[in-house]
């Protein structure tokens, strides 16, 4: 294929501007191409949608079409299209047949059912088709396809069906009103409401009803075994569409057995009496046990009781034996085995029935006691007790307390013989144990006492441990100690030890040692070790020969100190440790040179202060020339030869003398001879004096003198140990002393003050209670005298207690004193309010009176005065009852209802008046029980009722369920139901349940509501009473709505004049519908379409009418999609394609394709040479055959020529241009340039 581009360019473009000839190139091809590729269809050629959902019922006739809710088929580009429809696949079975239907540009696809075809549509088989339609023109490669899906309806053509179609049931006789018992099941294979159905018993049935939509059957009345035992019930389905449809056909009917049984109802209940059987018995009985059981017939009948469980060694058995019928007794198969359960068995008991199925008792324990061991076994609170006292403690301190638990009434308690018991003793009625004598004398250090009660056959151990005290002075090893030592011993040296033991343990035995002396000695010694060593150097010379003096050992104890002394004698030997020393020195004189040989010159003396010791002298210097002698004894110093025959007559001699005492040289000293010519004065010679012999006789004085103090402490002597004075009290001891019982253990009560001269040991008191406490409510601390509560005191048992108090210092011998106290226990309030009875109840008439006295209860008090006096009151926050707080009578204080409270649980007080401290109470329950009055109407739940029933329920069926409450008893709780007004037979209600059921149809259509009055009445006597109730019944409309309304048409086609005035009336349309009533009503609708918006139905007459100004130029037709709903609860609808054609006015004047032409002109162009053909239309519908053309301006030569009617145009080119008028010249232009003015006209009227 080819085409001529140019020619089409040149047909389409001459006298054109390049632009409009571009555009007009483009469309021309588009087309061109659009309509000549193979196999293609062109653009306009397709259905409206790719896929059409349409809907059929099944069971249809032949020729029946398929309802769509939009237009199926292909809009007609092309008015000359001769389309045809096929189904090309998904209709294997042939039931579709596609059919063409031409409106105006829109070719309708069809679809109905075939006719002849023995196969009819069955949703139950298919429910849906998707058929592909294919679309094609006659004559031309034209072709499109859709799919449809066809969705098949249901029918009601089934009828339900039961499976299974026997049911048996087997309930109790007392099971509850509206239980559900059984459930009957039918299926319908239809959908929607064509498989809804109904159930409902053939036969009127008052004991059950049935659900109409579950099938479920439920008790509605009371069973009762002995009236009848079995009931057989009819049960039928029916179809809800049958019964709308006027057809009450049932599908199938079930069958159901309900089998009644008896009902054991009750399980037996045990009755057991125990006692402790006689030792003589010979068949000893241990309890007796009756069984009932509150069922008639073999379910109240006991078939066994029997030991489940506590019998290990199978040594019981229960005996059917008694007066009477169900009375058991335990006894035993065998000898007991006490020994291996000394506190007894504890059986469990089961009884059983002989009811079907069997019911047993709860469980009952049975104590069987030990006939041996009739009360609960007594211990000691603890199986031994160990404690601790001091080795000071005098007879009478608290040494423990020991408890039986629990206590006898008639305890008693007593130390067992023994070594140890002679040392204690016990307060057999408290348990308290005290030293017997003091302990200190005894040396031992643990006691162990044996305790028992009277009996002897519960027993303890007390383990009692004596605290060290100090009580032993340290003992030296030697009664007196001597020692010697030279004065020339260095300092530090150890002189002697001295050693002493202590008793005692620990500090008690610790011991320190130290000198006693008032002199100042020059020895120390060590406290711990007892070592005495010097302290200075010793000097025999100027020191005392021998020391005398008294070392003191020590312990560490408390409170005091034991010391012991010891005599130290310790002598000084002397030491030869002292050179001699000159009494005078430096001496010098004058001697004639003829003084005679031997002659006494001078003397020298020296001193030697060690004793006993002779000193010698000797010239050590100065005498080389043998002129002296020194007499070594005397210290004479003698001329030894003469000076004058040695020619000597002047001169001087220094002369060195020394001393000794054969150890030790004295410091020499010098002694100058002058000799000369002539007489010399005897008296020449002098010294210098060294007052030794002075200094001498002072050391020697100070030497008696501390000899002489030492000898004073010869008789010292321990002052302090020795007992002198015994204790004695303060003179603020009382003589008597008031103490509340109600005093707690530990309190203080009195701190007795007791002195003793002595000092140490001697002057320490111990305090103790040596007789009158009686009841060990008294204990007195051995070392303060602070007197406190040991045991709880109670003034109800014991008022006055007379007290030895008894005081001892630890003086040796030991002294002591005693004085009586008197302590008189003053009454505390520690005694509540007992009531006479753990518990009270009462019963009365709930219609009891106010201000009526119901009961007395009764409280006492043990103490005296305001303690003892008793007030009442209720606890419990209550305005039904009241209580005189004095007399204790409770009375009703407001009215009683027994509905809405059955009893009462009070608690009641009794408090006594304590003026001081805390009052004290006790509580008891009062338990009110009321009896009933029928005093109540019984009350509906809800006070009224509102229910909504479908009006095609069947007639049998439970409506409504009505409850009451009625808390009378008895009869007068018992309630039966009637209706006040039925409504001609149309309700009944069962007396005894509550339950409204249909026993007529209902029609919606005819009566709406219903009100039911409904009156419930008690049984009780003498008088029954009752109450009304309103039950609101809505009768609910069910879907008759069995028929769509229907066009004969499924399309319909009108016309209008454009520019018609809005509302003018185009068509009507009218459907049909085969209901009545409300779902036979029909409303119109225009609800899809072109035209939505341009059109108004009125929707009671389906008349269409303008709802805007049309034009014929701008939309020359509408569709519209037009709807007929009808009312129904469920409304129904089909739908109806309405074509509106626009009928042409001659509205438009025509137009130029371009409103200036430039055409060209060759000068001395012949006449009639064609310059350019005028292009112009009319919009309206027939104009443009009736154009006229003419020249009205710019030609005013004539140069040029138009013709007047577009049919006497001359051809150019093309055929397609035939149409167009044709301007062509008559002379030559005397110009380049000329304008001319064309104008068109129609020949239709108006003229434009």
């Amino acid at each position: 294929w080819k085409y001529d581009v140019m020619d089409i360019t040149m047909g389409y473009c001459v006298g054109t501007r390049p632009p409009s000839c571009l555009i007009l190139l483009l469309l021309k091809l588009l087309a061109t191409l659009s309509q000549g590729l193979p196999g293609t269809a062109p653009l306009g050629f397709h259905f409206t949608h790719s896929i059409y959902n349409t809907t059929v019922y099944e069971n249809s006739a032949a020729r029946t079409y398929i309802n769509s809710q939009s237009r199926m088929g292909i809009t007609l580009i092309d008015l000359s299209w001769d389309i045809k429809y096929r189904i090309v696949s998904g209709d294997e079975e042939g039931f579709f047949k596609a059919e063409e239907v031409i409106i105006a540009d829109f070719c309708f696809l069809r679809i109905r059912t075939k006719g002849g075809n023995s196969a009819i549509l069955n949703r139950e088989i298919q429910d849906n088709y998707l058929l592909i339609v294919k679309g094609s023109v006659r004559g031309e490669d034209l072709e499109a396809w859709t799919k449809v899906s066809v969705q098949v309806l249901d029918m009601n053509d089934l009828r339900p069906l039961f499976s299974p179609t026997t049911y048996s049931v087997t309930i109790a006789e007392n099971t509850p009103l509206r239980t559900s018992v059984a459930q009957v099941t039918a299926t319908d294979a239809d959908i929607g409401s064509n498989g809804e159905f109904y159930y409902y018993f053939k036969n009127k049935v008052e004991l059950f009803s049935v659900h109409p939509t579950s099938g479920v059957i439920s008790l509605s009345g009371r069973l009762n075994y002995d009236e009848k035992s079995r009931y057989d019930l009819e049960i039928l389905a029916v179809d809800r569409g049958m019964k709308l449809y006027g057809n009450n056909g049932v599908s199938s009917t079930a069958k159901l057995y309900v089998h009644v049984e008896r009902v054991n109802e009750h399980a037996p209940a045990l009755h057991v009496v125990a006692h402790v059987p006689f030792s003589l018995d010979t068949e000893p009985v241990y309890a007796v046990v009756t069984a009932d059981d509150l069922d008639e017939g073999a379910n109240g009948e006991i078939e066994s009781v029997s030991i489940v469980a506590g019998d290990p060694l199978d040594q019981f058995f229960l005996a059917k034996e008694g007066k009477w019928v169900n009375e058991y007794r335990i006894k035993e198969k065998k000898p007991v085995d006490w020994e291996s359960f000394p506190y007894g068995y504890n059986l469990t008991l089961q009884a059983k029935d002989k009811g079907s199925p069997q019911k047993f008792s709860a469980v009952k324990i049975v104590h069987i006691a030990n006939p041996k061991r009739d009360t609960v076994p007594v211990r000691f609170e603890k199986e031994a007790y160990a404690v601790s006292i001091s080795e000071f403690s005098p007879p009478g301190v608290v040494v423990a307390i020991v408890k039986l638990s629990p206590e006898p009434l008639d305890v008693e308690y007593r130390l067992s013989p023994g070594e140890d018991a002679q040392y204690f003793k016990i307060n057999p009625q408290s348990g308290l144990i005290v030293t017997a004598q003091p302990l200190n004398t005894i040396k031992k250090e643990v006691y162990k006492l044996g305790v028992a009660n009277k009996e002897g056959d519960v027993k303890t151990q007390v383990t009692i441990s004596i605290e060290d005290a100090n009580n032993h002075t340290p003992e030296f090893q030697q009664p007196l100690y001597e020692a010697f030592v030279n004065e020339s011993v260095p300092v530090g040296t150890s002189v002697l030890t001295v050693s002493a033991s202590d008793k005692d343990k620990g500090e008690n035995g610790y011991i320190t040692y130290s000198i006693a002396s008032l002199n100042v000695l020059p020895f120390a010694i060590n406290q711990f070790t007892g070592v005495i060593s010097t302290t200075e150097e010793l000097d025999f010379e100027s020191s005392p020969e021998t020391y005398r003096f008294v070392v003191r050992a020590s312990d560490w104890g408390s409170p005091y100190r034991h010391e012991s002394e010891v005599n130290v004698t310790i002598r000084v030997g002397n030491v030869n440790d002292n050179s001699p020393l000159f009494e005078k020195v430096a001496c010098q004189g004058v001697i004639s040179y003829d003084f005679p040989v031997g002659g006494h010159i001078t003397a020298v003396s020296a001193i030697d202060i060690d004793e006993l010791e002779l000193v010698k002298y000797k010239i050590i210097s100065g005498n080389e020339l043998g002129f002296f002698y020194l007499n070594p004894d005397s210290g004479v110093l003698q001329l030894k030869k003469s000076l004058m025959n040695a020619g000597i007559k002047n001169g001087n001699f220094a002369l060195r003398i020394t001393a000794t005492d054969g150890e030790n040289l004295a410091d020499p000293m010098s002694v100058n001879i002058s000799v000369l010519h002539g007489k010399v004065s005897s008296k020449s010679f002098s010294c210098r004096e060294t007052r030794v012999a002075q200094k001498l006789a002072e050391k020697l004085l100070i030497k008696a003198k501390a000899n002489g103090k030492l000898n004073l402490e010869d008789g010292f002597l321990d002052f302090y140990s020795v007992n002198r004075q015994g204790p004695h009290f303060d003179k603020s001891f009382p003589s008597d002393v008031a103490v509340k019982e109600n005093l707690p253990v530990g309190a203080n009560i009195l701190k007795i003050k007791a002195y003793d001269s002595d000092s140490g040991f001697n002057g320490k008191v111990l305090f103790t209670i040596s007789d009158g406490n009686m009841d060990s409510c008294f204990n007195i601390d051995m070392e303060t005298g602070q007197l406190q509560v040991l045991m709880p005191m109670d003034r109800e048992h014991r008022d006055l207690y007379l007290l030895n108090i008894t005081i001892y210092d630890l003086g040796n011998p030991q002294k002591s004193s005693w004085r009586l106290l008197t302590i008189n226990v003053e009454d505390a309030n520690d005694n509540s309010p007992i009531f006479l009875q753990d518990s009270y109840s009462v019963n009365i008439l709930e219609s009891s009176s106010i201000g009526t006295e119901i009961i007395q209860v009764e409280a006492r008090d043990k103490d005296l005065g305001s303690n003892g006096e008793v007030t009442y009151s209720v606890l419990t926050d209550t305005q039904q009852f009241a209580i005189n707080s004095s007399t204790g009578i409770v009375y009703i204080a407001d009215q009683l209802d027994r509905e809405s409270k059955a009893n009462y649980s009070l608690k009641i007080e009794a408090r006594d008046k304590a003026e001081s401290g805390q009052q004290l109470f006790s509580v008891v329950t009062l338990k009110v029980f009321l009896d009933d009055v029928n005093d109540c109407s019984p009350a509906f739940i809800p006070s009224s009722y509102s229910v909504k029933v479908l009006e095609d329920l069947p007639v049998g069926t439970v409506i409504a369920w009505l409850e009451t409450h009625d808390p009378d008893l008895g009869l007068g709780g018992q309630v039966r139901y009637s209706l006040v007004n039925d409504y001609n037979g149309r309700f009944e209600i069962d007396k005894a349940s509550g339950a409204i059921r249909l026993s007529r149809e209902l029609d919606y259509e005819k009566q709406q509501f219903y009100n039911l009055t409904v009156r419930a009445k008690d049984k009780g006597r003498p008088v029954s009473l009752s109450s009304v109730s309103f039950v609101e019944v809505e009768v609910v409309d069910v879907n008759e709505n069995l028929h769509t309304p229907y066009f004969p048409d499924f399309a319909v086609v009108g016309s209008v004049k454009e520019n018609s005035r809005i509302g003018t009336s185009v068509l009507q349309v009218t459907a049909h519908d085969e209901d009545s009533g409300r779902d036979g009503e029909i409303q119109y609708s225009i609800r899809d379409g072109s035209g939505l918006g341009r059109f108004n139905i009125d929707d009671e007459s389906g008349v269409v009418s303008t709802a805007d100004i049309l034009d014929r130029e701008t939309t020359g037709s509408y569709w519209l999609t037009v709807y007929a709903t009808d009312r129904g609860v469920v409304p129904l609808y089909s739908t109806i394609e309405v074509y509106i054609e626009i009928e042409d006015v001659n509205d438009n004047a025509p137009l130029t394709s371009e409103p200036i032409y430039y055409p060209v002109v060759m000068e001395n162009s012949p006449k009639d040479v064609s310059v350019i053909q005028i292009q112009a239309e009319d919009p309206d519908s027939s104009s443009n055959e009736k154009l006229t053309y003419r020249i009205t301006s710019g030609n005013p030569q004539n140069f040029f020529a138009i013709n007047v009617k577009t049919e006497d145009s001359v051809p150019i080119r093309d055929e397609a241009m035939s149409s167009l008028p044709t301007l062509s010249s008559r002379h030559h232009p005397s110009s380049s340039q000329n304008k001319r003015a064309v104008c068109m006209s129609s020949r239709e009227w108006p003229l434009l």
